[in-house]
C-alpha cells in the first residue's frame, strides 16, 4: 500500500473570507495527508474525507509508524510477578484507514500541524466554512466523509452542501442530537478558570492515566497515540478545545442537527458501546436521525473503536467503496 503523501499551504482562515482587516495574518498553515485510491478501486469523483476529533489530529487515519510497546497488566510492585499475571498486547495494524482507501485527512484549524490563530472563535459553523474553503482550495468537489468525535463538524457541511457528500461515516462522534451531557472532562474544559488549569496540568502522566478509560483494551490508550496527541498540545490547541467546547453547549449541538433528517445519502454509523464520554443510546439515535443509515454496534470497543477492533477500519472502508 502505497504511503500518504503530507502537504502544507496557507489559506485564509478569517471568519469572512478575505477580511481587510487581518491582513496577511488570515493566511494560516493547513497541513493534510493525501494517498491515492487502492489498485482495482471503481473510478469515482468523491474522495474520502477522514475529520479527527478532540485532542488528536490527523495522525489518527494513519498506521502507527512503530508497533505500540507490550504493556504488562501485572504493576503490583509490593509482590514478585507470579504465572498467571497476564502480559497484554494492544491490536497492531499495519495500514490505517487513509492507506486503504485513499483520500485525504486535514489537521482542523487549532489541531495538530495546521494553523491556531488567535482571531478564531473555534466554532461549528466556523469548522464547517473551513471545510468548503479547504475542499475548494485543493480542488475536490465531493466526498466520501469519515467524521470521529469533533469531526463531525463535518455533518455542519454535509447538511449545507449536501450535494458534495456521496456517503457519510459516522464514529461516535459528538452528538449533534437533543438530550445529549457533556461528560466531566468537558464540563471542566466549558467551565472558565478550571479549564485553564486543566489544560495547564496536561502532560505524559495525566494523558496515561486519564486515557485508562478511553478503550476497552486494559491501560491506557497506545503509547504511540498519546506522544502524537502531546507532541502537538500547544497553547494553540488548548485555546481551541476550550472555545470549541464553551461554544457549544447542549442547545447549539441539537440546532447544529437539525437537518440530518433531509440528508439522503447512504451512511454507515459504527459506534464503540463502551464509550465512557457519549452514551450508547446515541447510535441508534444517529442512524434514526438519518434515513438511509446502517448501523454496526460494537460491543467491546470504546471511543476510537478502531484501536480496540482494527477490523472496523476495512469495515469502514468497503463502505466507503461500495457502488
Amino acid at each position: 500500500m502505497p504511503e500518504p503523501s503530507e502537504h502544507t499551504d496557507r489559506l485564509d482562515l478569517s471568519p469572512e473570507p478575505g477580511d481587510a482587516s487581518l491582513g496577511d495574518h488570515a493566511l494560516q498553515p493547513i497541513f493534510w495527508r493525501s494517498a491515492p485510491p487502492p489498485p482495482g478501486a471503481a473510478e469515482d469523483d468523491a474522495v474520502p474525507l477522514y475529520l479527527h476529533g478532540v485532542p488528536s489530529s490527523s495522525d489518527e487515519w494513519t498506521a502507527f509508524s512503530e508497533h505500540r510497546a507490550i504493556r504488562p497488566a501485572w504493576q503490583r510492585w509490593w509482590r514478585r510477578k507470579r504465572a498467571d499475571d497476564e502480559w497484554i498486547e494492544p491490536p497492531r495494524y499495519a495500514s490505517g484507514f487513509l492507506e486503504r482507501s485513499g483520500g485525504i485527512a486535514v489537521d482542523l484549524p487549532g489541531f495538530g500541524r495546521s494553523g491556531k490563530p488567535m482571531f478564531l472563535r473555534y466554532t461549528i459553523d466556523e469548522y464547517d466554512r473551513f471545510l468548503e474553503r479547504f475542499l475548494d482550495h485543493i480542488g475536490v468537489r465531493r466526498v466520501k466523509l469519515v467524521v470521529h468525535d469533533w469531526g463531525g463538524v463535518g455533518l455542519a457541511f454535509a447538511q449545507r452542501l449536501p450535494e458534495r457528500v456521496e456517503r457519510l461515516v459516522i464514529i461516535n462522534a459528538v452528538p449533534f442530537l437533543p438530550g445529549y451531557r457533556w461528560h466531566r472532562t468537558a464540563r471542566i474544559w466549558r467551565t472558565p478558570g478550571l479549564g485553564e488549569l486543566a489544560m495547564g496540568s496536561t502532560n505524559a502522566f495525566t494523558t496515561e492515566l486519564l486515557t485508562r478509560e478511553s478503550n476497552v483494551t486494559p491501560g491506557p490508550m497506545p503509547g504511540v497515540w498519546r506522544a502524537s496527541v502531546l507532541e502537538h498540545f500547544d497553547h494553540g490547541t488548548q485555546r481551541a478545545i476550550l472555545r470549541l467546547y464553551r461554544s457549544s453547549p447542549a442547545s447549539v449541538l441539537a440546532a447544529a442537527g437539525a437537518h440530518l433528517g433531509e440528508l439522503r445519502m447512504p451512511a454507515l454509523v459504527v459506534w464503540g458501546m463502551r464509550d465512557p464520554y457519549i452514551p450508547a443510546r446515541f447510535a441508534s439515535e444517529y442512524a434514526r436521525a438519518l434515513p438511509n443509515a446502517q448501523l454496526v454496534e460494537v460491543p467491546d470497543a470504546g471511543h476510537w473503536p478502531w484501536i480496540d477492533r482494527p477490523e472496523l477500519i476495512e469495515r469502514v472502508v468497503e463502505f466507503l467503496g461500495a457502488r
